[in-house]
C-alpha cells in the first residue's frame, strides 16, 4: 500500500529538524482543532494502519486522525481534498510528504528480517520519554510543570496504535483459527500494556542516558515486547490477507419453474437444459 503523496517515495527516515517541523505543524493544526494529537500519537496510529488486515486508504484514515472521522470521497487517482485542519494546500502537502517518508520507513523496517532490537534496521516507534525530558529541565522550569500529568514512556504511542485498532474493529477481529487468534491477542496485549501508567521504580532515562531516572526497567522490557508485537501483527495479517465476505448463492429455480431469463419457457427447457 502507498500513502497519499507518492508510490515511489524512498524509505528514508525523518531528521530531527523534520520531526520538529512536524511538531510545529501539528501545533498549528491544533489552533483550528483542539483534538489534533501529538506526533507520538500519530506515529502509533500510523503503525497500526500499516499493520491492519486490509489496506486502508488515506481518504479513510486521515479524517479519523485529523478530522471528524467521516471518510472523504475521492475518485481513484485524484488527490485528497483539503482537510479543514490545514491552513492551506501547501501545508497539507508538506505534512503528507513527511508522513509518507515515515510511512515508507516503517514498512521497510517491518518487512526486514531482524533478530535483535539492537539491529539498526529494527523498527523504532517515535516514543518519547516525557518524564525524562521534564526531569532534565532546570529546576525553575520543572517547578512550572508541577502537578501536571505526564505520560509514561511509550504511553502516547500505544494509545495512538490502539485508537486505530478500536476504530476499525472488523479489521482487527479475531480470526477463526485458534492459534492465529491467540497470536493476535498476545500481540495486542503487549501494546495495551504500554497504554498503562509506568508505576515501577524509575531506573533509567530514555530521554538522555545521562539524565535522571524516569522509567522503570520493566517498562523498557515491555517496550521491547511491544516492538516485537508489531512485527507479529504485520506478519499475521499479511499471511491471512483481507477478510473475505462469504456471499450466499441464490437457490436455483426448480426444473419445472419458469426460467429466470423471462423467456416464458420452463427452466429445464431453457437455462437448465
Amino acid at each position: 500500500m502507498t500513502t497519499a503523496s507518492s508510490a515511489a517515495a524512498p524509505a528514508l527516515g525523518l531528521t530531527a529538524a523534520e520531526l520538529e517541523e512536524l511538531d510545529n505543524l501539528l501545533d498549528d493544526l491544533r489552533t483550528r482543532g483542539e483534538e489534533i494529537p501529538q506526533w507520538e500519537f500519530c506515529d502509533g496510529f500510523m503503525t497500526a494502519v500499516i499493520c491492519s488486515r486490509r489496506p486502508i486508504a488515506p481518504a479513510e484514515y486521515l479524517p479519523m486522525l485529523l478530522g471528524d472521522g467521516a471518510e472523504l470521497e475521492v475518485a481513484e487517482g485524484e488527490p485528497l481534498p483539503l482537510l479543514p485542519a490545514f491552513a492551506d494546500a501547501a501545508q497539507q502537502a508538506r505534512f503528507l510528504e513527511l508522513w509518507d517518508r515515515r510511512w515508507n520507513e516503517i514498512v521497510t523496517q517491518l518487512d526486514t528480517d531482524v533478530k535483535t532490537l539492537d539491529d539498526e534496521r529494527t523498527f523504532q516507534p517515535e516514543a518519547m520519554d516525557m518524564r525524562g525530558a521534564v526531569a532534565s529541565l532546570p529546576e525553575a522550569e520543572r517547578a512550572e510543570m508541577e502537578g501536571q500529568e505526564i505520560p509514561s514512556f511509550g504511553q502516547v504511542w500505544a494509545l495512538g496504535f490502539m485508537f486505530a485498532v478500536e476504530n476499525w474493529p472488523e479489521d482487527w477481529a479475531a480470526p477463526r483459527d485458534k492459534e492465529a487468534a491467540q497470536w493476535l491477542d498476545d500481540a495486542l496485549d503487549s501494546i495495551v500494556a504500554l497504554t498503562e501508567d509506568d508505576t515501577g521504580k524509575p531506573e533509567v532515562c530514555m530521554y538522555n542516558e545521562d539524565g535522571p531516572p524516569s522509567t522503570s526497567q520493566a517498562r523498557v522490557e515491555a517496550f521491547g515486547e511491544a516492538i516485537w508485537a508489531v512485527y507479529d501483527l504485520r506478519q499475521l495479517w499479511k499471511s491471512m490477507g483481507p477478510r473475505v465476505e462469504t456471499l450466499r448463492k441464490a437457490p436455483e429455480p426448480g426444473r419445472n419453474d419458469p426460467c429466470h431469463c423471462g423467456s416464458g419457457k420452463k427452466y429445464k427447457k431453457c437455462h437448465g437444459a
